[in-house]
Order: C-alpha cells, then sequence, then structure tokens
C-alpha cells in the first residue's frame, strides 16, 4: 500500500475510534480502539514497539516505547490531551529519528472534531 493511502487508512480508523468513544478518555483507551480498528482493517500493526537510544555507538538506559508502529512503517504517537505542545512534535520526531523511520502521525483524541487533532510528520533523516 502506499504511504499516502497507508495514511488516509490510519486516519479513517482514528475517526471512527473518536466518533465512537468521543473526546476525554485516557490515551490507553484510544491506543486499544484504535489497534483494534487498524487490525480490522487488515493493517498490520504493533503496540508498545521498543525503541533502543543509542547513544556514540552505545545502548543506553531503557528502550522508550512507540504507541503503535503500523506496518512496519508509520509511527503512530498518541495523546489525549487539553493542548498538544511543541515537545509532542518534538518527541515523535526523535522517535522517527531513532526508529530510522520516515513517517509519522502525531494524534490528539481530547479535540471536539479529530481532524484539529492530527499531525503529519516527516523525518529528514
Amino acid at each position: 500500500m502506499e504511504i499516502n493511502d497507508l495514511t488516509n487508512e490510519i486516519i479513517g480508523a482514528a475517526i471512527e475510534v473518536h466518533k465512537v468513544l468521543g473526546p476525554g478518555l485516557l490515551e490507553s483507551f484510544y491506543q486499544d480502539a484504535l489497534l483494534f480498528e487498524l487490525r480490522s482493517r487488515g493493517l498490520n500493526c504493533q503496540k508498545e514497539v521498543a525503541v533502543p537510544l543509542i547513544y556514540k555507538g552505545v545502548k543506553l538506559g531503557e528502550d522508550k516505547r512507540i504507541d503503535i508502529l503500523v506496518e512496519n512503517q508509520i509511527v503512530l504517537e498518541l495523546k489525549s490531551v487539553q493542548k498538544i505542545e511543541e515537545v509532542h512534535h518534538l518527541q515523535i520526531l526523535s522517535y522517527l529519528r531513532l526508529s530510522n523511520l520516515r513517517y509519522g502521525l502525531l494524534i490528539n483524541f481530547n479535540v471536539p472534531i479529530l481532524k484539529q487533532g492530527i499531525y503529519r510528520k516527516v523525518n529528514g533523516y
């Protein structure tokens, strides 16, 4: 599946989850529902994917976790917050860089209309 088609499918699944659950729940509820929705659409998804911190060739500390990885291509960082802050944008860009992946979506479910809470991200390597 082409990246734009895949991204559109993910956004459609997220909109469906938001339509059913609405805003105001914990992030973990949206994560489980979105996993269910993506898998029901035939997409390969993994939850809480470990990303090691490699610094100057040495693995440091505990692995960080990607909320959802779709088709081994797109990182999903889920939020349920009042306002997306700059640090949230930087967080997903860091996950993309650390995992050596190019595309990501930052999705905040705590909005009245989900389209207002979706941000596409591209890692420039």
